[in-house]
């Protein structure tokens, strides 16, 4: 009887717990955009901080892309799509 109860809990648990997958907004470096152009948009469209920007920014430039926004698929794609509106490649990963 006792395992029936403690699997009655774990069901009731699991189904309390929304499970949701977290995807990255990722950003991809390209020749023609500007740092400033990219750091007003992450700015504008993330809400990121001045700093956040700027760091991000590099990112991209050396790394050849970065994570600017974690969350769900709902949650990032109306900002891909501003992103991606301006001329800067992006997607959720």
């Amino acid at each position: 009887m006792k395992t029936s109860v403690q699997e009655q809990e774990l069901t009731d648990l699991l189904e309390a717990i929304e499970v949701t997958e977290v995807k990255d907004l990722v950003v991809f470096n390209d020749d023609f955009n500007t740092f400033e152009h990219v750091i007003e948009t992450l700015i504008r469209v993330c809400k990121h901080t001045v700093e956040q920007a700027e760091q991000c920014t590099l990112l991209i430039h050396h790394k050849g892309k970065c994570t600017v926004r974690n969350g769900s698929f709902e949650e990032l794609d109306p900002l891909r799509e501003a992103i991606c509106e301006v001329g800067i490649d992006a997607k959720i990963i």
